[in-house]
């Protein structure tokens, strides 16, 4: 049975974030891909210039309707990234809502692609509405250590703040929450990035279990963008082949 993604993130002529980043690596996993790009650009926004376009709400309801219209909008996962715009987040999630009443069993992956390292690269007014609309519909959550504190107002200073602020995020909807990397520090020297996990399994009898990892990730001596796009999309396809690990 084929396996069906719809990915709304970013879209680059030059170089490889967003879509560019995921949806190749889906393919080649076995997945069916079906993308709609929230910004068109020429390049990511790290180059000293960029242009492009930004796809608005009415955009996407056109999109979504002809999608639609066509009765091919059943999906198994949705995959979001890179959003700018306040309405076009709003209607992402009433795509969602209705794309998981069609099917109750459909996975919500969301990388709250927000900042990093400190600073916001996306509009300050988008935060409300990741925290309180887009994650409680969240299956699967990847934030980075500085989006994680975003979204709970919690500091991360040590593991234990860290394992507390995935408690915070699972309270919020998701039952998988990856810290797809942190400033803390490595077991294993400063040549290592640590990225934590924690999932919350819920046993035949009803109770609930939760597995926490913790991995020390050897640094690799250069810049990479599109680098969390990647973690998202490889992160739904794995855990779609072990859903319980």
């Amino acid at each position: 049975m084929e396996c069906r993604v719809l990915s709304i993130q970013s879209h680059v002529v030059r170089g490889y974030v967003g879509n560019k980043s995921a949806t190749f690596p889906l393919q080649v996993l076995g997945f069916e891909v079906d993308s709609i790009n929230s910004v068109q650009f020429s390049n990511h926004t790290g180059y000293s210039h960029w242009k492009g376009q930004v796809l608005t709400a009415d955009e996407l309801n056109v999109l979504y309707e002809g999608i639609k219209l066509n009765k091919v909008n059943r999906y198994d996962y949705i995959l979001t990234g890179y959003s700018r715009d306040t309405s076009f987040l709003m209607t992402v999630v009433d795509i969602i809502q209705e794309l998981k009443k069609a099917n109750p069993s459909l996975v919500y992956v969301c990388d709250p692609v927000m900042g990093d390292q400190g600073a916001m690269y996306v509009p300050e007014y988008l935060l409300p509405v990741y925290r309180d609309n887009v994650v409680p519909l969240a299956d699967i959550l990847t934030p980075n250590q500085f989006e994680a504190e975003l979204l709970t107002g919690r500091k991360i200073t040590t593991e234990e703040d860290a394992v507390e602020v995935m408690d915070l995020l699972h309270k919020m909807g998701p039952e998988t929450v990856v810290l797809t990397s942190t400033d803390l520090p490595s077991r294993r020297g400063d040549q290592f990035l640590v990225a934590l996990g924690s999932q919350k399994i819920v046993k035949p009898d009803g109770t609930v279990t939760s597995q926490i990892i913790c991995m020390d990730i050897p640094k690799v001596d250069a810049v990479f963008v599109g680098t969390g796009d990647l973690f998202a999309a490889l992160l739904l396809a794995w855990t779609h082949h072990y859903p319980k690990d």
